[in-house]
Formats: C-alpha cells, structure tokens, sequence
C-alpha cells in the first residue's frame, strides 16, 4: 500500500497546471468591489527598476556597443509591470495564460526574425539569457496572480467572519431591546389575576397579540417600517392598559414600502419615552411618533412631554445598541436626543 502511495500522488497531480497555470477561483464582480481594492505596491515598481539598473551597469561590457540596449531594457521593464498591474486588478487563470503565451509569442517572433535578418549566431549566443529572463518574468506573473488571488480569498473570508460577528452582535443587542417592559407588564398582568382585576384579561390578549407579532421578526436583520410601526402600536396599546389614562399618544407616519429598519430600533425609541418621559409623571403625558421627508432623506421622530434629559445624562445600554445597530444598516444614517422644552426628542435620519 506504502508503495502505492507516490504513484496515486503522481497521478493525482493537476497536470493541466503545467500548460494552463493559475488560480482555479474566479472572482465576480462583487467580490473585487468588495475585497479586491488594494492598490498596486508601488513599492515593487522602484525595485524592479533599481534591479535592472544595477544590472544593465554590471553587465555593460557585453552590451557596450549596442546603445539601444537601455532603453530596450528599461521599456521591457515597463511592459512587464504593466501587464503584472493587468493582473493585480483581476487574478485570474486566463490572464495569467494570455500574458505568458503572448509574450512568448513575441519573443520567439523576434528570435526568428533576428535569424531571418542575418543575425543567428549572435541570437543563438543570447538564447540562454533571453530564456532565464524570459523564466523569470513567467514565474514573477504566475507567483503574483497566486498571491493576489489567496490575498482576496484571505480577505472575503475576514470580512464573512465580520458579517457574522455583527449578525450576532445585532442579535444579542436585539436581545436587549426591552427586558423590563416585558417583565413589568407580567408584573402587572400577575398583579391583576391575584386581585381579580378586569383589565387582566385586555392585558393578556394585548400581550399574547403582541409577542405572537414581534418575536418572529426579530429574527430578521432588516423589516419594514410599516412592520415596525405595527409593533410600535402593540406595544403602545399595552403601555395604554398599564398606565390608562395617563398615557396618550398619536402615530402619523406615511406608509415606506421601500424603507427597512434593524427590527425594534423605533420600538427602543418609544420606550425610553414612555420609561423617561410618561412614567415619572403622576400626571402622565404625550407621545407622539411622526415621519417626514427632507430631499431623499426620511426623518423619523419620537416626542414625548415628560421632565427632559437629566443633567448629566449619557446612554444607556438600549440607546447604545440601537445606535450601532443602526450604523451597521446605514452608515450614513445619525440618531440625536435633544430636550424639546417641555419633554425629550429622539429624531432618527435615514438616508
């Protein structure tokens, strides 16, 4: 079986590597814009040069009397880091085997020709420098089309692993969203079973409504406004039967088809105003929860009537989640809090 072993290796050798070299991947369009947008090192052009000056100095004995050799030298040396900067920007096999066969081509096109035109003991006696030259150009393209490709592979990987750690930050901040609502309003519910409160049952099927709505969706990474403005009114119409007539509010949002939200960012919204703003109130108050257009932006905004900001106020766990959960979505997008004189406004900008 040991003996086996080498020849089932040998024969399991990509030969078609041998006359059709490079990366087997092929990466779309996408994957370069997204992890292919390093810049050529400009690092490699200066020592190609320097190189090749140090050469053509060492070596000027056996070019002296040919004054075209420099330029000739330094304008390969050009197209060899313009055809590696081809295929710095797409890796790909049939690049890599276009270059290497054309430049074979033109090279074996000028050995005959020097032969035609008289000059075959001088191109017989340069033959072996031209082949090293010629290998070592080959084998430069093929190492650089190999380390650019496993250098995007290496990156989309890395950015997979960032996808899913922000999908499981999201998750866990998302986890975060409302805990004491929902344990005040089993609180409330309890409290109202034992002392044979009517609203127990309202409460219940409220609650039993709104868990059966809002949980599933938060599942999602992204849902509809319309979504979120229906859990938003489930969770108002519980908070109405906890507080009653201390809590009142209006939702005058346009119907955004198009227009998704991380799941429970407006709900947070809402509840730092009732929990802030509604609840430290004997009196109660006012929530009112709008959205408008300003250009290609929509402006959501959450208001409440309550005490304002504390002196010295700074986020919460809740607003700091929400914050990045929403950065993640939208980059572009911003939250600020600001007192409204009376009560506090939340105002969310989404582009």
């Amino acid at each position: 079986m040991s003996a086996l072993s080498p020849l089932r290796r040998w024969l399991a050798t990509d030969w078609s590597q041998w006359f059709y070299p490079g990366p087997r991947r092929v990466f779309t369009a996408d994957e370069m814009a997204r992890a292919g947008r390093q810049p050529w090192p400009r690092g490699i052009d200066h020592y190609v040069y320097v190189n090749l000056l140090l050469l053509l100095a060492v070596t000027i004995p056996l070019h002296r009397r040919y004054l075209w050799t420099w330029p000739a030298a330094l304008g390969l040396g050009w197209l060899v880091l313009a055809v590696a900067r081809w295929l710095w920007q797409a890796p790909t096999t049939k690049r890599l085997n276009l270059a290497c066969y054309a430049i074979g081509a033109v090279v074996g096109g000028a050995g005959v020709l020097c032969v035609k035109l008289g000059r075959r003991e001088e191109t017989q006696a340069q033959l072996p420098l031209v082949l090293a030259i010629l290998t070592a150009v080959l084998s430069a393209w093929w190492l650089l089309t190999l380390f650019r490709a496993q250098q995007i592979e290496a990156r989309l990987r890395e950015l997979a692993e960032q996808d899913a750690a922000l999908r499981l930050q999201s998750r866990l901040a998302t986890a975060q969203i409302q805990p004491h609502f929902l344990f005040n309003t089993l609180a409330s519910l309890q409290h109202w079973v034992d002392t044979g409160d009517a609203r127990a049952a309202t409460l219940l099927r409220d609650f039993t409504a709104y868990l059966r709505a809002t949980l599933p969706r938060f599942e999602r990474e992204l849902q509809p406004l319309a979504d979120e403005i229906e859990m938003v009114g489930r969770y108002l119409a519980i908070m109405r039967a906890r507080l009653g007539q201390r809590l009142a509010f209006d939702i005058n949002v346009p119907a955004e088809p198009d227009l998704l939200l991380p799941p429970g960012l407006l709900l947070t919204l809402v509840e730092n105003a009732i929990a802030h703003g509604i609840e430290p109130q004997l009196r109660g108050g006012h929530v009112r929860i709008a959205a408008r257009r300003d250009g290609r932006r929509l402006v959501l905004s959450v208001s409440d009537d309550g005490p304002g900001l504390a002196p010295g106020w700074s986020e919460g766990v809740g607003l700091s989640n929400t914050r990045r959960r929403l950065l993640q979505a939208f980059p572009r997008a911003t939250l600020t809090l600001q007192d409204a004189n009376p009560g506090c406004l939340a105002t969310l900008t989404l582009p």
